[in-house]
């Protein structure tokens, strides 16, 4: 028997992220006030391996022909949603999530999708209760000192042409008094960090400024960056500071290798592909960042191409691997001294149509299973120039958003 599936026109709503109903929140995927929010768990499952990216689109699709599908909204986003947290080494376990509610909102249209032939369920607005947690701070793997050795190494190895970057990341454990709201956390995050996509996934929380791909129709975008320099929040230095950044012959060469391992991943699948001959510099709360936007039209062809596989042809990127991409991982596995779990994976959603957006699992952390603590996670790209103390300032200044919005839970 089908299971039906509706969508329908909401009226106006406050702030997705503070609409509740009588299922647990469940998942999320916000930017600048739009987005997607979903309460309960209607089905989810783990997939693991290399062929993960394909085993995920089987069991979309094996799902989505047991739906029964009443949409009266259309267009991207709308109708039954999978939420995806992939790994980023595809030996540990990702996780998807079709939600037994949906909310959805864009450009001042909200809809509600619900699975079941129930009626409509109701939905109001949340008042959380203030809740102060007691937040303290366990050094990660390795200590600080330690990790700016793996640094050192890892640039002794690329000046003796071994590879050309590579990106290691550090990780810093938050352990709290009482249980995190992942809900307040998230409020937090889209408060500060409006123009990044903030996200919940199975535990896995965070506040991505990059877009590994938005796939809408037949246009598909991703949005690369690698460079990055901290702001000081005085304007006149921080201006001066882009000039530098987008002038560094260190983060110009790191952001090259991460724009052409995205354009020669989607070349082969696309008709057209644009990539700006120079990069962009993207103002964040905390960081500024050299940022590509990497756009093409995918093939006509009698095998359509779908969103996961393009996930599987531009993951990992260099952004969060390194070049060559085989050595870079070779290097990460030696020098990192952590599993990265889901860190630095593809994270996001995907629609009936095959339309979504999935982005790379940065600047976020993982949510214990009971909630009382999190574990969070920097990465920086190391090249022949970078130094140790300033990659170590830099993994800091990308901790931030994770820290503050604990901090001021």
């Amino acid at each position: 028997m089908a299971t039906t599936i509706t969508t329908e026109i909401l009226g106006d709503h406050p702030a997705l992220s503070s609409i509740a109903c009588s299922e647990e929140f469940a998942t999320s995927w916000l930017r600048g006030g739009d987005g997607l929010i979903g309460f309960g768990i209607w089905k989810s499952t783990t997939v693991k391996g290399p062929n993960r990216f394909n085993q995920a689109r089987d069991w979309w699709r094996t799902n989505l022909s047991a739906f029964d599908i009443h949409n009266n909204v259309h267009g991207s986003g709308t109708g039954p949603i999978l939420f995806s947290s992939f790994s980023f080494d595809e030996n540990e376990e990702s996780y998807l999530v079709i939600p037994q509610i949906i909310v959805g909102q864009k450009s001042g249209k909200s809809w509600i999708t619900w699975v079941g032939s129930t009626e409509q369920p109701s939905l109001t607005t949340n008042v959380a209760e203030i809740s102060h947690p007691a937040i303290t701070w366990q050094n990660g793997s390795l200590s600080n000192d330690e990790w700016k050795n793996r640094v050192a190494t890892a640039i002794s190895k690329i000046k003796n042409a071994e590879l050309e970057k590579v990106v290691l990341a550090r990780d810093l454990t938050a352990d709290s008094d009482s249980p995190i709201s992942a809900r307040a956390l998230i409020q937090n995050l889209e408060a500060k960090y409006p123009t990044t996509w903030v996200f919940n996934v199975a535990g896995l929380i965070g506040a991505t400024p990059e877009l590994l791909v938005r796939l809408s129709k037949s246009l598909v975008t991703s949005r690369v960056l690698a460079g990055t320099i901290r702001m000081t929040g005085d304007e006149a230095r921080d201006m001066a500071l882009a000039a530098s950044l987008a002038k560094s012959s260190k983060d110009l060469e790191e952001h090259e290798y991460a724009v052409r391992s995205v354009a020669d991943a989607l070349a082969p699948y696309c008709s057209s592909t644009n990539v700006p001959e120079s990069p962009f510099v993207l103002h964040l709360a905390n960081v500024m960042h050299l940022a590509t936007d990497v756009t093409g039209v995918v093939n006509d062809s009698a095998t359509p191409v779908d969103i996961f596989t393009v996930i599987n042809s531009l993951h990992p990127s260099a952004a969060v691997c390194g070049t060559p991409t085989e050595v870079a991982k070779t290097v990460i596995n030696e020098l990192e001294g952590m599993n990265r779990s889901r860190y630095a994976g593809p994270v996001g959603w995907v629609d009936s149509r095959g339309d979504g957006e999935i982005g790379i699992a940065l600047r976020c952390g993982l949510l214990s299973e009971d909630k009382r603590s999190i574990r969070l996670f920097a990465g920086c790209g190391i090249v022949a120039g970078s130094i140790p103390d300033e990659e170590l300032a830099e993994s800091q200044a990308k901790l931030s958003p994770m820290r503050t919005a604990l901090e001021t839970l």
